[in-house]
Parts: structure tokens; C-alpha cells; sequence
């Protein structure tokens, strides 16, 4: 009896170095510390970049704590644009950069200190907010690197490094020079907690519920009434407000009617009063909604109200206040008669600027209201003073309705809390006032460049940013804390002001060589050193008669920069200062900075050089749970970034980063990394197969594909490969690196896998490891495995790195890496046409064998059991002819034989009864027992050198 032979111990099976298992968090970390001694990027921008500079300027986040989902997204997004552009032949010098001056940082500091911090002087919590950005400074960058980013990390660029200091002060110091920067008492968005202006960029829109009432305002000289209202004789008439900030109501100054718009004299009776009040005729109905006697007594137009002449007294406010006009006046809610308090709103500002009206602001820093209120509410806050008011107004009489009110109401994004309109004096940038050779203002300026300079992805940011240009204010650079960059403005004992652009240049030398501290430190003298007031034009003439002597009375001002005016500078103290190069050709951020550092940036600099940061702005959506809620630790929703990488690796977060449709909200759950994991791994395994079965080729063994292989499978994978390589660099290219993803995972899992790879098996491991047809296969295999090697390495860096160096047998200790390549090259590989009918006949043959799997279709379980018959029509048959030696291997059969017949018509054919293989387990009609008493076919008989041995 003849021993059984194992056969199958001589196959070519895959063996590699390259592991099944990723075992990323062993391999990461290993790769990294090697790039490091490598110093990698200096080495990656050291080669040749025939297409030139590419300019990614990135946008610093703040310094206050470790990365979150948002840097994670944000920051790998960034990471691939560097990466894939370097890989596509420009040269990017990326400065990553960090917001370390500002209220999150300084917030974060005194709530950690206690009591501590109230003791501290402003130079002791400057010196902590630096010590505590600094650290966070290193952590966040030591997390970024885990992450697979490069940039230069070794001199990144922050905001309270001296030489970033002065040249934002530069900045400054050119919109001095154009007439744009200007002090005025104004109100502005207050934090009560933080006790500071806050700019539209940080504030948080939440739901809040409010005091919302309706106030009768006593109507003075009703005589002069329009006679359209027809006002009885002796009667009161009053005017009826409605407001949802009670607490504004001490600092009224005058009611605001909309001109073309309908008034209407009401009588109504409400309980046992009957009055006669004035709102918009649009609103009559749902003013006096469950009023009972409503009579209307005429009407008029509200210019009519106006010109008339009459007056009113405020509830509580003993004074004559005007009615006046204006076009903002809606009739959408309220009665049409808008309460107005120049102290305390921005239309109210306007209206009140245009009329000649107080800038009356009672309320001090702190929330409390001030000694010029009445004496019932100095002290109070302005959120207590609310019960109070309305306690005052029902006493009075005048109080006609009040309840509830749910609305959208501004909040400070640190703090949370809501924030009050509060007239300070503060430091703004004017947008509408001409500059310039073109005499445009930077409104309009901004709106040009929006509207046809810049490339906007996704395409809805340009309408976004638009928007928020056409409605936004002058801004309001100034901030009253002390972790920040100081204005540099001194005042004299007469109120004198001391800000011009060579002032501006003197405290800039001083700060970029020392530090912005010294504004703490020294006094005038000393910070305006080499200033020489009687040769500065800008300076009035009083002051610059005087010279130094006359300055030495003079005290530095107490206001810091917004950070969003040190965050907006970032194109001159980065770009141009280290000579990146101006503009840069993409800012990348998330879809809030389109009101934040996309737009500041761009004011900033348009005002100071006439053109735009940035020629393409690239905006991604936020990060929110499965739910759709925002990610944060108080709703126990956040998943930490070290969590993840603690689980699955960085290359999974890549991965499943790319895999975004990033232009809107993303959500993120555990499971999305775990199916991000489970991607990955069929993507390595592809790059594993394609490996081991190159194990023993060499360049020497390659097969050039000739016209008569156009026929074979391989010309087919190579037609797939050109066309899977153009995706690539065409989707890399255009941002859509979920475009990407997709080609590299369907290209791995279907072209690869399912098709190409499925089919070669059966000659990498059972023809003879010289032949022909294995040669040819593995000459495209190494194609391929070079080209998606490449392809993959600007998302899986690690794991890229590791298949390159076993693909040309490096070791970790080489200087070799495959970020020294390029992208794969594109090329054109035309194949026979016929390769899509073929392909076609592969599925209905497929969907044919797997009815045969089922027990009513014969029970197949092994397709190698099967052979495949297929009757064609003449035309189709004489096509697919050319392809018949493939059919088999394509569909995993032992046989497929094509035949003429009228019609398509597929059979599968149960061949169990036949021998099978012992090597190969085909039944191809060729097996029969040898002289080893073994069944092989005659081709891996002819392999085992057994052909002439048969019995």
C-alpha cells in the first residue's frame, strides 16, 4: 500500500515578514522614534519637487488642554493634504501652530488655582497662563506625532513667542495706517463672568428662557396726534413696547417705529381699565389676543407718528424721550414699537448715533447696575433686576402683559453663561469706512474676494462666509484681562491719546525682543524707545510739539487684543515672516471659522496688504455622537482620542478619517472605529497576499505584457491598476479623500481580492515557480503592490512604511521609507475590450454556481467541484473564445467550457464523481494516479517531475 504524499507541502504558499496581525500599537510608536532619527520631513522636503511650493497654513488651535475628536479630524485632514501634495511633487513647509494667549487658556488657569488666583498680580497669572499653554503646547504636539502628522514640530509658531508678538503689533500698526482702527464708547457682547467684550466668534447660540412683557410708555402732546387716529379729546394715550430684556428697560432713550408701516389707535378694555394704546395695525390680532373689547379708533403711518411731534415718558425714567424711525422695525412679532437703548444694543447704537442719543449704559462690569439707576436697583444684577422691574411696572399700572419666553440667546463659549450688550469703550476696526487705492471698504473688499478669488470646498462655504461678511460689525479687537497681548496705546493726564502707526512700530521692536511682559514692566520711556514724537506726522501737533518730555505723564492702557486679531495675523508673523510665501494656497478649519479665523484672517489682511490670505478655503462639519448631540464631557458623550489609539492604532483614526464625508457634521460612535478596524485589516491583508507570493520574484524574473496577453487576467488587473491609480491622484488632488478610501478599500476587496487575486491562486501556488504564467502574474502583482503601497501612504503611514520595507527587503535600521516616493505614476493601459463581457459572463456564471450550493441545486460546497458550461450566441461566443482559458480560475471551477447555442445559457455541472487532485484539488479531466501512487493532473504531475510515470 503506497504512503499517502502530502502534496500540498510543496505549494508556494504566501510567506512574508509582513505579519497578519497589524499589532499597531507595537509597530506605531517603533516607526515613529525611527522617523525621528531619520528626521523625516526635513529628509521629505530635501528631495526634488518638480511642481514647486504648496502653501497649507494651519490654523492654531488653543493651548489648553490634551486633543480631542476635533483635532483628531482637523488635524489628520490637514495631515493628509501635506502628505499626498509632497507624494504629488510640491514642497510643503508646514508650521503647525498653536493660540496660546486668551480668555480658554486664563479661564483654565484660575479655575484650577481657587481663592488662589485672586491674590496673584497680573504679571504672577500671566507667568502661570504661560508655564500652562507651554505644557499643553508639548502635549498636544507629542499626541498630534502619535497621530502620524508631520510638520515642523521642532519651531512651530505661538502666539506669545516674542517675534509673533511684534510682528502682530506690525499688523496693527498698517491698519492704523489706513485709518482703521478707532477707540469709541459702544456696546458689545459682555461676559459677566469673565467681565470682558467678547467678539461673534466667541459666542454660543443656546436656548434660554426669558421674561417676555409688554409696557405701556405714557404718550405726551397727544393733540398732535395724526388725525387718522382720531384720539378722543383729554383722553391718555399710550404706546405699548415689548421687550425680553426687562432689565434694559432703565436705559431706554427712545421708541422706534418703522415709517411705511400701518399704526392703529386701540381702545381696549382689560378687566374693569379701559385705555387707549398705539401698536402696529399687523399685530392688532395678536396683541390683543384673549382681550375681549378691542376697538380700533383709526389709523396712520408710523412717519406720520414721527413728524407729529409727540413724546413720551419712559416707566422708569423721568425724562423726554422722542419717537423716532427706522427701516429695521419688523412686524414679524412684538407691537411695532421697538424699545431702544443705545447702551445696550447694536441697532440701538445706530439709531441713537443718527438722532444725536445718550450712550446710556447703567450697568457695570460686573452685571450690577451703577449708582445713576434707580435707587431700588443699584447693585442688583441685571438677571435679578428682572422680577424687580416687572414688580415696578405692575405697581405702575403700565404693565399690560408678561410670561415666558423661550428663545436662541447668545452665551459665553467658555463659560457658558449668557452674555449682555454693555456700551464700553473698546477698540474696533472699522468695516465700512474706504481705505486705501481703491477706496473700498474692507467689507466690501472681503465681499470681493469671496465672491471671486477664492476656491471654496464644499461649495455652500462661499454663500456661508458671504453671509456672515454682508451682516457682521465693526470689529471689536479689545479685551479686558490680563493673559494677553497688550494694546499698545497710552493716554495722557487731559485724556490724550498716544496710538499712531510709528508708536504702534516702537512697542512692536520692544515686544519682539523681549516679550509682551515688558508692557508690565517698564514704564512709557523705555516701551517707546526710539520714538521720536516730533517726527511723527500722525501725531497731534500738540503732542508732537512737546516731544518725549511731553509723553512722560502719559499711562499705558489696560486692554489686551482679542486672540482672533493674534490668531488672524498669523499669515504675516508664519508666512511671511519665515518667507513660506504669501498667500498661502489653502486654510483648512472647521465650519465656526467661517465667523472666526477665516474671516479675521481675512480683514486682518486685506486691510493691511490689499489681498486675501488664502486662495482655496477648505471647511469640514463638527463632531457629534450617534445621536447628533455635540461631543462634551458634561453630557458624557465625549470619546477621548487616547481612548481610541489605546485600541485600534492611528492608522484605524486615519483610516476612518478619510473615510469622511467631512463637508457636514460627522458622527462618531465605537462601532464606526471598529468597522474602520475591520477595513483596515482587509486592506492589509491584500498588501500580505500581494507580499508573500512576491517573495521569490526579482526584477530579472518580469514579464512584459506583450498584444497576445491582452487576453489573460493580468492585462485585465493592469487596466484596472491605470485606472484605480488616476482616481487616486485625481481624488487626492480635489480634497476627497473619502473618494480615496473608497478606491483603495474596492480595489483591495473586489479587483484585488474577489477578481484579480482569487483567480491567480491556483498558478502562484501550483505552476512551476519559473513558468510563464506565474512570472507574468507576479511582474503585474509587483505593480500593484508598488503602486498601492503608495497609494495608501499619506492615510496608513505606518502600516505603508512597514509594507514598503519588507516589499524591498529594508530593514527599520535603512534609511529607506516610502515617504520618499512619489504617488504611483499614472499610465494608460488600454486591454481587449472583451474584458467587460467576459466579466459578465463571470457574474452569471457565479449566481449560477452559488443556486448549486443549495441543497435543491445539487449541494455544492466546494466550487472546484464543479465545472462550468456555457452556451453562447455565435457573436458573444466568438468574443469570449479569446478569454476561455480564464474562465475557470475566474469563477473558482476546475472546468469552464464555452459552447455555441441560440441563447445565453449557464449550467453547472456536479463532477465529484471525477478524481481529483491531490495538489491542486482541481478535476480537470486530466488527473489520474501516478507511479507515486498519488492523483495529480498532468500539470502538477509535469511539476513534480512524475509526467512519464503514470501507471
Amino acid at each position: 500500500m503506497t504512503e499517502k504524499n502530502d502534496y500540498r507541502s510543496t505549494l508556494q504558499l504566501p510567506r512574508t515578514g509582513f505579519p497578519m496581525k497589524g499589532n499597531l500599537l507595537q509597530l506605531e510608536p517603533r516607526l515613529q522614534a525611527r522617523w525621528e532619527r531619520m528626521d523625516l520631513y526635513r529628509r521629505m522636503r530635501d528631495l526634488d519637487h518638480p511642481r514647486g511650493p504648496y502653501i497649507l497654513h494651519d490654523g492654531p488651535p488653543y493651548a489648553n488642554g490634551p486633543i480631542h475628536m476635533g483635532h483628531l479630524l482637523n488635524k489628520t485632514l490637514k495631515d493628509l493634504v501635506v502628505r499626498s501634495r509632497i507624494m504629488a511633487g510640491h514642497d510643503v513647509n508646514f508650521v503647525p501652530g498653536w493660540d496660546c494667549h486668551g480668555l480658554p487658556i486664563e479661564h483654565k488657569v484660575l479655575k484650577e488655582l481657587g481663592p488662589e488666583g485672586k491674590n496673584l498680580t497680573t504679571s504672577e497669572i500671566r507667568q502661570r497662563c504661560h508655564d500652562y499653554a507651554a505644557t499643553c503646547v508639548n502635549l498636544q504636539a507629542e499626541q498630534l506625532q502619535r497621530l502620524g502628522t508631520i510638520g515642523t514640530y521642532e519651531s512651530p509658531y505661538l502666539t506669545m513667542r516674542p517675534e509673533y508678538e511684534g510682528d502682530v503689533l506690525e499688523v496693527f500698526a498698517r491698519l492704523a495706517e489706513e485709518g482703521l482702527i478707532y477707540r469709541d464708547l459702544k456696546p458689545v457682547h459682555w461676559s459677566i463672568e469673565n467681565r470682558t467684550a467678547l467678539a461673534d466668534a466667541e459666542l454660543e447660540y443656546y436656548d434660554r428662557t426669558d421674561t417676555s412683557i409688554h409696557v405701556l410708555f405714557l404718550l405726551r402732546g397727544s393733540e398732535q396726534l395724526p388725525a387718522g387716529l382720531h384720539a378722543p379729546s383729554g383722553k391718555r394715550v399710550w404706546l405699548m413696547i415689548w421687550t425680553t430684556t426687562p432689565w434694559t428697560l432703565p436705559a431706554n432713550e427712545a421708541i422706534v417705529v418703522a415709517p411705511a408701516a400701518e399704526y392703529s389707535l386701540i381702545r381696549f378694555t382689560k378687566g374693569a381699565d379701559s385705555r387707549l394704546a398705539i401698536v402696529a395695525t399687523a399685530l392688532v390680532e395678536q396683541v390683543f389676543s384673549g382681550i375681549s373689547r378691542v376697538e380700533e379708533m383709526g389709523r396712520c403711518l408710523g412717519a406720520e407718528l414721527v413728524d407729529s411731534g409727540v413724546w413720551y415718558e419712559p416707566p422708569l425714567r423721568k425724562k423726554k424721550a422722542p419717537l423716532v424711525e427706522a427701516d429695521y422695525v419688523t412686524l414679524e412679532d412684538g407691537t411695532g414699537l421697538v424699545h431702544t437703548a443705545p447702551g445696550h444694543g447694536a441697532d440701538d447704537y445706530f439709531t441713537g448715533m443718527k438722532e444725536g442719543l445718550p450712550v446710556y449704559c447703567p450697568v457695570q462690569e460686573d452685571g450690577t447696575f451703577d449708582t445713576t439707576a434707580p435707587d431700588w436697583l443699584q447693585g442688583v444684577s441685571v438677571w435679578d433686576a428682572n422680577s424687580l422691574i416687572v414688580d415696578r411696572l405692575t405697581e405702575a399700572g403700565v404693565l399690560f402683559r408678561s410670561e415666558d419666553y423661550l428663545h436662541s440667546y447668545p452665551h459665553d463659549w467658555r463659560g457658558k453663561t449668557p452674555i449682555i450688550f454693555r456700551a464700553t469703550e473698546q477698540w474696533f476696526v472699522a468695516v465700512d469706512k474706504p481705505f486705501g487705492d481703491t477706496q473700498q471698504s474692507l467689507r466690501e473688499r472681503a465681499l470681493q474676494a469671496a465672491g471671486e478669488e477664492i476656491q471654496f470646498v464644499p461649495d455652500w462655504a462661499k454663500n456661508r462666509l458671504i453671509g456672515m461678511l454682508e451682516s457682521r460689525p465693526d470689529w471689536c479687537i479689545s479685551r479686558q484681562r490680563a493673559w494677553g497681548l497688550p494694546i499698545p496705546a497710552f493716554f495722557g493726564p487731559g485724556e490724550e491719546l498716544l496710538l499712531t502707526p510709528a508708536s504702534i512700530r516702537a512697542v512692536a521692536r520692544r515686544f519682539g525682543t523681549f516679550g509682551s511682559d515688558v508692557w508690565f514692566q517698564e514704564d512709557p520711556a523705555a516701551l517707546l524707545e526710539g520714538y521720536q514724537p516730533e517726527e511723527d506726522p500722525d501725531l497731534p501737533d500738540a503732542l508732537r510739539s512737546s516731544g518725549k518730555e511731553g509723553l512722560q505723564e502719559f499711562k499705558k492702557g489696560v486692554d489686551i487684543f482679542d486672540v482672533w486679531f493674534e490668531s488672524g495675523s498669523s499669515w504675516n508673523a508664519v508666512l511671511c515672516r519665515r518667507g513660506i510665501g504669501y498667500p498661502a494656497d489653502l486654510y483648512l478649519e472647521g465650519s465656526d471659522q467661517h465667523r472666526g479665523w477665516f474671516q479675521l484672517s481675512m480683514l486682518s489682511a486685506l486691510g493691511a496688504t490689499g489681498q486675501n490670505p488664502f486662495r482655496e478655503l477648505l471647511t469640514h462639519g463638527f463632531m457629534v455622537d450617534a445621536r447628533g448631540r455635540k461631543m462634551s464631557k458634561s453630557l458624557g458623550n465625549a470619546i477621548e482620542v487616547s481612548d481610541i489609539l489605546k485600541q485600534h492604532g492611528a492608522d484605524v483614526c486615519r483610516w476612518w478619517v478619510s473615510s469622511l464625508n467631512y463637508t457636514h457634521d460627522i458622527k462618531v460612535d465605537w462601532e464606526f472605529f471598529r468597522v474602520a478596524s475591520e477595513e483596515y485589516r482587509k486592506i492589509r491583508n491584500t498588501i500580505r497576499f500581494l507580499l508573500g507570493n512576491l517573495k521569490d520574484f526579482r526584477p530579472e524574473h518580469a514579464v512584459e505584457l506583450s498584444e497576445q496577453d491582452r487576453y489573460s487576467i493580468d492585462s485585465w488587473a493592469m487596466q484596472q491598476l491605470s485606472e484605480f491609480v488616476k482616481e487616486v491622484h485625481r481624488d487626492y488632488a480635489s480634497f476627497r479623500f473619502n473618494l480615496v478610501s473608497d478606491a483603495i478599500f474596492n480595489f483591495c476587496n473586489q479587483t484585488l481580492s474577489a477578481v484579480y487575486l482569487a483567480a491567480l491562486k491556483d498558478r502562484l501556488y501550483c505552476d512551476p515557480p519559473n513558468s510563464l504564467r506565474r512570472r507574468r502574474a507576479q511582474t503585474v502583482m509587483n505593480r500593484v503592490a508598488d503602486a498601492l503601497i503608495r497609494a495608501v501612504a499619506p492615510i496608513l503611514v505606518f502600516t505603508a512604511e512597514e509594507a514598503w520595507l519588507h516589499h524591498h527587503n529594508h530593514s527599520e535600521d535603512s534609511g529607506h521609507s516610502v515617504h520618499f516616493t512619489s504617488l504611483p505614476d499614472e499610465f494608460d493601459f488600454e486591454t481587449d475590450p472583451g474584458w467587460t463581457d467576459v466579466m459578465a459572463l463571470r457574474g452569471e456564471a457565479l449566481r449560477k454556481l452559488e443556486e448549486a450550493k443549495n441543497p435543491a441545486g445539487g449541494g455544492l460546497k466546494n466550487p472546484l467541484d464543479a465545472a462550468i458550461t456555457a452556451r453562447l450566441p455565435e457573436a458573444r461566443l466568438q468574443t469570449l473564445r479569446l478569454f476561455e482559458a480564464e474562465l475557470a480560475d475566474l469563477c473558482g471551477v476546475s472546468r469552464f467550457q464555452l459552447l455555441a447555442g441560440s441563447q445565453t445559457r449557464i449550467q453547472i455541472q456536479d463532477i465529484r464523481d471525477e478524481p481529483r487532485c491531490e495538489r491542486s484539488w482541481k478535476r480537470d479531466g486530466t488527473v489520474r494516479q501516478r507511479s507515486d501512487g498519488g492523483w495529480l493532473s498532468d500539470r502538477d504531475a509535469e511539476v513534480l517531475g512524475l509526467e512519464s510515470d503514470e501507471l
